[in-house]
């Protein structure tokens, strides 16, 4: 057989197998010595750099490119990263091999997300990209034991060269619009309130507000008013969410306020979580009274996230303005009063009245601090609109009244719905006849209709009830013109 190899190799004019053999051996050989030699005698930098260079020149024949995408861009996050993160997480696909679920505390919603040294493929527009999440460790530079490592977390993004302006004209504006859709349709609702002493707080580091998940069920069809209202309402939400650009082309802040007024049990908390629903908004629960200062009710408001809904209950009830400067000596004299029996008896003085004013306010609403943050919605409620100082009432602070009134028999409908489950029964042309006469607010049918789970003697308890209203508001109103009468004749 040997023989037959190397009669094989002289035939071809090739060397022989063990010429050939001892040949390689010879270089490797020599390889290692050579190896060994740079490795000692020439400087690490200088070997970095020869390496670097033979790489760099592979690398200008290859039709692939790599973007590093790190999560923190200095000392603040990258949103490129972050975005990234959410848009991978929908990627996820019966080839991947490993993925994360999550469901963080008060959430109701499961999240997928890219498992760490894992990879994508994503397609867009026809092309492929190739995305890797890389997570690595590396030495800290502190001395504490506990940290001795650092985490480090980036995204790998290869494709071919020639898509290098696709991917930062569509591409990367793409995954930014549509994570930020993405994040909204997750997104749980929160109720947000002031956070104890907040400025306090604040100062240390804290939050301004303390929030739960809102999970209130008020929506639009469910809301006990009219149909025509109802409508006017939605598509003034929908104007409102798609007018950026317009709002930014006549120079105004993207905000808008609306004023609920109206009678107490009229629906107006209802409405204000239905508004939050339909647009997937937070609540900021506003409590004037609370905060000490203008300057505090600025920095609650840069506190305060894009796409939110402030909300301030009973604003005629929250600030005294007109009789706060003649009621200003008696209280500085009640303060004065405390702060001297509580150094004598070691008793803690009253929480400091709020100093909030109307030009605070005014600079809060529509003023330059309201510019600070977009897609805000501002309301407002009372119960009493003719006790508003009139200048908070015109457009560009409340531009929307709505008027939440006694229950119609447009509202009777929806509550019989949601109630009973009937849109129609022989009851109903009473009930509406007597709607028109009395004033009743839906809260109080609601809780008429909650008596009994038989339609016909629910309707029949509203029925009684609604004429005992009448009733009493007839004889309320004889009374009253017969004191107009007997004040008639006293006068005469």
């Amino acid at each position: 057989m040997e023989k037959m190899v190397s009669n094989m190799f002289s035939d071809l004019n090739m060397p022989s197998a063990k010429t050939l053999v001892s040949t390689v051996a010879s270089v490797a050989a020599s390889a290692i010595v050579v190896r060994s030699i740079v490795r000692d005698l020439v400087p690490y930098e200088l070997q970095q750099y020869v390496f670097s260079s033979f790489r760099n020149i592979f690398k200008t024949f290859s039709s692939e490119i790599v973007v590093i995408i790190e999560k923190y861009d200095g000392l603040v996050h990258n949103q490129i990263y972050r975005a990234a993160g959410i848009y991978l997480g929908t990627k996820i696909s019966p080839s991947t091999q490993m993925f994360k679920v999550s469901m963080p505390k008060k959430e109701t919603k499961i999240k997928t997300s890219m498992a760490s040294n894992q990879e994508i493929i994503d397609n867009f527009n026809g092309v492929q990209f190739k995305w890797r999440k890389i997570t690595r460790h590396v030495e800290s530079s502190t001395s504490q034991p506990s940290s001795s490592q650092t985490e480090i977390r980036f995204f790998r993004l290869s494709f071919r060269k020639k898509h290098m302006a696709m991917v930062f004209d569509s591409y990367f504006p793409f995954i930014l619009k549509e994570s930020k859709k993405l994040k909204q349709e997750r997104k749980t609702l929160k109720i947000r309130t002031l956070n104890g002493d907040s400025m306090r707080s604040y100062s240390r580091g804290g939050s301004l507000w303390k929030s739960i998940t809102f999970d209130h069920p008020a929506n639009f069809d469910t809301l006990a008013m009219d149909t025509e209202m109802k409508r006017m309402i939605m598509d003034d939400l929908e104007r409102f969410v798609r007018r950026k650009e317009l709002y930014r082309k006549v120079g105004k802040a993207w905000k808008r306020g609306y004023l609920l007024y109206g009678p107490p049990g009229t629906g107006k908390s209802s409405l204000i979580a239905a508004m939050a629903n339909y647009l997937n908004f937070d609540i900021y629960d506003l409590e004037l009274t609370a905060i000490h200062s203008n300057s505090d009710l600025r920095k609650l408001l840069i506190g305060s996230p894009n796409q939110s809904i402030l909300v301030v209950e009973d604003i005629d009830c929250s600030l005294e303005f007109e009789d706060r400067k003649a009621k200003e000596p008696a209280l500085k004299s009640i303060q004065s009063s405390q702060e001297s029996q509580a150094q004598t008896v070691n008793i803690v003085p009253q929480q400091k009245l709020s100093q909030v004013t109307l030009s605070g306010l005014f600079n809060f609403i529509d003023g330059l601090w309201s510019s600070c943050g977009d897609q805000r919605i501002i309301i407002f409620t009372t119960n009493h609109k003719d006790r508003i100082d009139p200048t908070l009432l015109r457009p560009g602070r409340m531009d929307l009244h709505i008027h939440m009134s006694y229950c119609t028999p447009c509202a009777f409908k929806t509550l019989a719905m949601n109630y009973l489950g009937i849109t129609e029964h022989s009851f109903f042309p009473e009930i509406n006849d007597l709607l028109e006469k009395t004033m009743v607010s839906p809260a109080e049918i609601g809780e008429q209709l909650l008596k009994n789970e038989e339609p016909e003697a629910a309707l029949q308890g509203l029925i009684e009830f609604l004429q005992r209203k009448k009733r009493e508001s007839e004889e309320m109103e004889a009374r009253k013109l017969e004191g107009e009468r007997d004040m008639g004749k006293s006068e005469v």
